[in-house]
C-alpha cells in the first residue's frame, strides 16, 4: 500500500512540477495542426491511459522486484514523457519536443527490454507508449513545417 501511493505521488509531483503555464500552453494551443490529426479532442484521453499504465507497471514491478534500478528507470521515462508539451512551451521551439519525443521513446523501449524477462505484464503496459509516442513525434515534426 506504502509502495503504491509512493509512486502515485510521485507520478503526481513530477506531472505538477513539468507542467507548462497557462501562458505557455495557450501558445501551444494556438499552433496549426496537420490536416489528418482529427482526433485530437482524444488525445487527453489516450495520456491518461498511459499515465495508468506507466502506475500500474511501476506498482507491479516494484511489487516483483523491490528494484530500485527499475524505479530509476521508470522515473527516467516519466520525466521524458512530461518534460515534452513542458520542453515545446518554454522554449517555443517544437524541434525540442522532436528531439525528446524521440528520446523518451527511446528510453521506454529500453525499459521495456529490460522488464520483459523480469515483469513480463509490466513491459506489456508499456505498449501503449511505445505505440503512441512516434505518432506524437510525428505530429510534432509535421507541426515544426506548418509554425515557422
Amino acid at each position: 500500500m506504502v509502495a503504491a501511493l509512493v509512486i502515485l505521488l510521485v507520478l503526481l509531483a513530477v506531472a505538477w512540477l513539468l507542467r507548462p503555464s497557462a501562458e505557455e500552453f495557450a501558445w501551444f494551443l494556438r499552433l496549426r495542426r496537420p490536416a489528418w490529426l482529427t482526433f485530437e479532442a482524444l488525445i487527453p484521453l489516450i495520456w491518461l491511459v498511459i499515465y495508468l499504465c506507466f502506475y500500474a507497471a511501476a506498482l507491479l514491478s516494484w511489487s516483483r522486484t523491490g528494484s530500485w534500478g527499475l524505479m530509476l528507470g521508470f522515473l527516467g521515462l516519466l520525466l521524458l514523457v512530461q518534460s515534452y508539451t513542458w520542453l515545446i512551451c518554454r522554449t517555443r521551439r517544437l524541434a525540442s519536443g522532436t528531439g525528446i519525443g524521440l528520446a523518451g521513446w527511446v528510453w521506454g523501449v529500453a525499459l521495456t527490454v529490460v522488464l520483459a524477462p523480469q515483469v513480463p505484464l509490466a513491459a506489456l503496459l508499456l505498449v501503449p507508449y511505445l505505440l503512441w509516442s512516434p505518432l506524437g513525434t510525428l505530429v510534432t515534426w509535421q507541426m515544426q513545417r506548418l509554425n515557422r
